[in-house]
C-alpha cells in the first residue's frame, strides 16, 4: 500500500491485525496553528489508555480523530480497520461511542434521558419516528442503572446536574455495545463525590472482559480508574510519553508534560500529584 505524508510516499505495510486505531505520522494543522504533529499510536482490542496533558496539547484533537469527526492533514488515521479518508464515517460512528463536553451542548435541554439514551443506536439525538424494541429499552435502562441513574429515565437532560449529565452521555456511549469508547473529560467539572463516583464505575467497565478497547482524556492523574492499561502523555500536540501505564507515568514525564516540577504518588491502583 502507498500512502502518502508531508514528505511524500510511503510503501510501509499496514498491518491491522488486533488494531483498533492506527495512527502514523499524523498531523492536524489549522490555519498557522498545528494542533497535532507527527503522532504514532496503536491502540488494541484489550487496552484502555488514558491521555494526558495540559490545556492545548492536542488530546482532544486525538479524540476526534478517532471519532472519525476529523481528518488528519497529513499522515493516515485506520479506525476499527478502515483507513480516514476512504470510508463512509457515517457507517463507522455507530461502532464508536463517543462523550465529550461538546456533545452535551447540542443536546435540547427537553430531551428525556431514556430516549437519549436509546436513540444512540441510530445515532440521532432522542427519538422521532423509530422503532426499538424491547433488548434496546432494557439495555437502555441497564446502562441507566449501572450508572447509578436509573431513577432519571423521565427526567429531562436540561433538569440534570452535570454529573448526571455526564453518567447520562456515557451511558449513551455504551448503548450501541461498541467496538471503540472515546470518553473526553468525563470528570470535568464535577465535585469531590461526584469525580470519585464516577471514577468508580468508569473502573468497574474497564475490567469487564467484554469491556470495548478506550481512550479517556483528562487533565488529572486522579481521575485515572483503576484498570486502564495504558498511557500517553502529550504537550504543544506532540507525544511526551507513549506506553504500558506503569511505565510512563512516571514524576519525571509527568513534570515535562506539565512544564512544572511534580511529585507523583500512588495509592493501591489511584494516582496522585502535586507541585514538589
Amino acid at each position: 500500500m502507498t500512502t502518502w505524508d508531508k514528505r511524500g510516499p510511503s510503501t510501509t505495510p499496514v498491518d491491522l491485525t488486533d488494531l483498533v486505531v492506527r495512527m502514523d505520522g499524523v498531523g492536524v494543522r489549522r490555519g498557522t496553528s498545528t494542533l497535532l504533529e507527527r503522532v504514532d499510536w496503536r491502540v488494541e482490542l484489550d487496552e484502555k489508555w488514558v491521555v494526558l496533558g495540559p490545556n492545548g496539547a492536542g488530546k482532544t484533537t486525538l479524540l476526534r480523530l478517532a471519532a472519525t469527526e476529523l481528518h488528519p492533514s497529513w499522515g493516515m488515521v485506520h479506525v476499527l480497520g478502515e483507513r480516514l479518508g476512504r470510508v463512509d464515517v457515517f457507517e463507522l460512528r455507530p461502532r464508536i461511542g463517543f462523550s465529550s463536553a461538546a456533545l452535551s451542548s447540542r443536546i435540547p435541554g427537553d430531551e428525556v434521558v431514556s430516549d437519549l439514551v436509546v436513540s444512540a443506536g441510530y445515532a440521532v439525538l432522542g427519538r422521532w419516528r423509530e422503532r426499538y424494541e424491547e433488548i434496546d429499552t432494557a439495555r437502555a435502562a441497564g446502562l441507566l442503572a449501572a450508572f447509578g441513574i436509573e431513577g432519571m429515565a423521565q427526567r429531562r437532560f436540561g433538569t440534570l446536574s452535570e454529573g448526571e449529565r455526564k453518567r447520562v452521555l456515557i451511558a449513551r456511549a455504551l448503548m450501541t455495545d461498541p467496538e471503540l469508547l472515546l470518553l473526553d473529560e468525563p470528570a470535568a467539572g464535577l465535585d469531590l463525590g461526584g469525580r470519585e463516583d464516577l471514577v468508580g464505575r468508569l473502573a468497574t467497565v474497564a475490567v469487564d472482559p467484554d469491556a470495548p478497547a478506550t481512550v479517556l482524556v483528562t487533565h488529572h492523574v486522579e481521575e485515572i480508574p483503576p484498570g486502564f492499561t495504558h498511557a500517553m502523555l502529550m504537550r504543544d500536540g506532540a507525544v511526551v510519553a507513549q506506553g504500558l501505564l506503569e511505565a510512563v507515568l512516571t514524576e519525571d514525564n509527568l513534570s515535562k508534560t506539565f512544564g512544572v516540577d511534580l511529585v507523583l504518588r500512588r495509592a493501591g491502583e489511584r494516582f496522585f500529584a502535586h507541585l514538589r
